[in-house]
């Protein structure tokens, strides 16, 4: 989520088979605690950072919405299911291939019905089937990463039973804490074998239950302890098939594991005795697993079609992105390297007096990290002093745990009752959890470039800095932050929006500053020696990677849902639609730019089709590139081929100035091209 542009403020963002293994741990026996789904010990736990959180300023920046969220659990904020927790009143979720919203009285769900437009690809809400549980109110008792469960109470404040839902999981299932009869709008009729079915808008749905069902089927009776599962049919699929692989779902854990090729996520599906479930893959996840594992049908989704698999866990794997903070610019040519040195100095030069908020202050700090790490590499000692004199003392400065007790910018608090590290000054509502990634991400680039060349350096900002690093990558139990704040592995990227009071989902708009993010910090785990932080980190960024070209700058457009879309490239996509649009513009350029910003050392990602690379290029800037974003579009350009980074290697060196982003300089503009043709 981004409300406006850098360029706008400145100027007025071997594959693996579906595992049908039964998971080794039970449901947690509590339901009010945040589940551990830390794979191989816990990233940045409490006894690491614990010291840092005592010497750091406290304060409240922005003052908290009404959470539905039990005591002991940290602010979920930017997850999928966040507009369940936070506001006066809560907003429909998008668990695909649901989408799931609580009533006055209970809750009601159903597919959505994917339509295409031109600008806009839709797949809202769509209550078909609702359940009156005679609740007065809602609480989230229980969540993980993909997963969360909501307490329904009466007038009271008893429990009544508890709703589970999850991403990927076509079921919604609920449990009685007492005896309670659970009334349907839509009446259900037997289906055999202990399956009852209805259809609603030519799409069935089924329900298993250990209940009684009135015999008019309009109206279920569970005692304490019993359970109810609806369950959506897919296209091709047979509802009495389909019940046999229905059980009430408990949670889900993550894991994950990285090697030189791939990286590979597995989400267990908890149920009773580890019984077989129902979980559907998105278009992303099927890519590498096995064609005849999920043959149950086919759901449509905004984000392409899904299919259904029957087992306890998903496994999937993508390609392995390397961390990294440089060019290769020893491979350029001597006049290449001299061009390089002479444009370093006229850049550093005329940096610009430092911003005071987390996002363009981040931004400045990276791309004086940039500066500093190509004059080291082409052997320019007085460039890189000169870098490493503006960017130093401004990084001591961000990083001093005590800078916000006497000054109101260029420092972090941590706030106590949000659970997370808040900037001073925020912006773009970083206050209320917006875009930590975007903003920490550059911090974390450019602390980890510095603090390579100046141990000093290191010693005096890690303990800030693991505070930044904690705030979006914490795994495990803490009572400082959520797990992974931002990252969704089940969807593969991350989640922009801190609160997300909005009717359409959370959403999050550049893919590449999470890309860029999650480089940076691999970047801070491998040079503090965190081998789990910097584990996570790669796994993190080449899911972000992988994600980013599936559902926005790639992704396949011959799957129906794209059938009546205009556009090669999706620039902001939420849990309940697509949209050719950003926050802050409605230029071209910029729904392409904001995909591709920093075009950090990483960004090759982008590449591999110059047929696709071309189509986005034209419809972003078809008359050249004097737009905003033009710097990156440039860089992007070079990826299709040696003639195109020919030709984006001579616009480059005439490129207006004000077609240089703030993250740039037409350095690293220059040495990126020439190391791409």
């Amino acid at each position: 989520m981004r409300l406006h542009s850098s360029r706008v403020l400145t100027v007025l963002a071997s594959g693996l088979l579906l595992a049908l293994l039964a998971a080794c741990a039970s449901p947690p026996a509590s339901s009010s605690v945040t589940r551990d789904n830390a794979p191989r010990g816990a990233v940045l736990p409490d006894s690491q950072v614990s010291g840092a959180i005592t010497k750091i300023a406290k304060k409240s920046v922005a003052t908290l919405p009404t959470m539905r969220l039990a005591a002991g659990l940290a602010s979920p904020t930017n997850r999928w299911f966040s507009g369940l927790v936070f506001g006066a009143t809560p907003q429909p979720v998008f668990p695909l291939p649901l989408s799931f919203g609580l009533t006055d009285r209970g809750f009601s769900f159903g597919l959505p019905a994917v339509t295409s437009g031109a600008n806009t690809i839709s797949g809202g809400y769509t209550p078909s089937i609702t359940v009156d549980a005679g609740a007065a109110s809602s609480m989230i008792t229980a969540y993980d990463d993909v997963s969360v469960t909501i307490d329904e109470r009466n007038a009271a404040g008893k429990s009544v039973g508890s709703a589970v839902i999850a991403e990927g999981s076509p079921l919604v299932s609920f449990t009685a804490a007492q005896r309670v009869g659970l009334r349907l709008q839509q009446a259900f009729k037997s289906a055999g074998n202990g399956i009852w079915s209805t259809d609603i808008g030519g799409i069935s749905y089924g329900l298993r239950t250990q209940g009684a069902v009135a015999s008019d089927g309009g109206s279920v009776t569970l005692g304490a302890g019993e359970s109810a599962v609806w369950f959506a049919v897919p296209a091709g699929g047979d509802v009495k098939t389909l019940g046999g692989s229905v059980a009430p779902l408990a949670s889900v854990s993550t894991s994950y594991s990285t090697s030189h090729a791939a990286a590979t996520t597995t989400l267990d599906y908890r149920t009773p005795g580890q019984q077989n479930t129902l979980i559907a893959a998105l278009p992303h996840q099927r890519k590498t697993m096995d064609a005849s594992t999920c043959t149950l049908g086919t759901y449509a989704s905004i984000y392409g079609t899904m299919s259904l698999c029957s087992g306890t866990s998903l496994s999937w794997t993508v390609p392995a992105l390397t961390p990294s903070n440089s060019l290769a610019v020893d491979t350029l040519s001597s006049a290449d390297k001299a061009e390089l040195r002479s444009q370093l100095a006229t850049d550093i030069a005329q940096t610009a007096p430092l911003p005071a908020d987390t996002y363009f202050g981040g931004k400045a700090l990276y791309r004086l990290a940039n500066l500093l790490q190509l004059a080291t590499q082409l052997g320019d000692t007085a460039a890189a002093s000169a870098a490493s004199a503006k960017l130093t003392p401004a990084l001591r400065q961000w990083m001093a745990p005590a800078g916000c007790t006497s000054a109101a910018q260029r420092c972090f608090v941590y706030d106590p009752k949000a659970h997370g590290l808040v900037g001073l000054a925020a912006s773009f509502g970083s206050d209320a959890f917006n875009d930590h990634h975007f903003h920490y991400g550059y911090f974390l680039y450019a602390a980890s470039v510095a603090a390579a060349h100046d141990d000093t350096l290191r010693t005096q900002i890690a303990p800030v800095m693991n505070l930044l690093a904690a705030d979006l990558a914490t795994s495990g139990p803490s009572k400082y932050f959520p797990q992974r704040r931002v990252f969704d592995p089940y969807a593969g990227h991350s989640w922009a929006s801190g609160y997300s009071p909005f009717a359409d989902g959370n959403n999050q708009e550049s893919s590449s500053e999470a890309v860029s993010a999650w480089n940076g910090l691999a970047l801070w785990g491998q040079l503090e020696k965190d081998a789990p932080l910097a584990r996570e980190a790669t796994w993190m960024l080449s899911s972000e990677a992988a994600s980013a070209n599936a559902y926005w700058t790639n992704f396949n457009q011959k799957d129906p849902s794209y059938s009546g879309y205009s556009h090669s490239i999706v620039s902001l996509n939420w849990g309940g639609k697509r949209d050719y649009a950003t926050w802050f513009s409605a230029d071209a350029s910029a729904k392409l730019g904001i995909l591709l910003i920093p075009m950090s050392p990483v960004a090759g990602y982008l590449g591999g089709d110059p047929a696709r690379i071309a189509a986005n290029l034209n419809g972003a800037a078809p008359n050249g590139y004097n737009v905003q974003f033009g710097d990156y579009l440039l860089m992007y350009s070079s990826l299709a081929g040696s003639s195109q980074a020919t030709s984006a290697l001579q616009t480059a060196r005439t490129l207006p100035a004000t077609s240089i982003d703030d993250a740039n300089s037409r350095s690293y503009l220059l040495a990126w091209i020439m190391t791409h043709s």
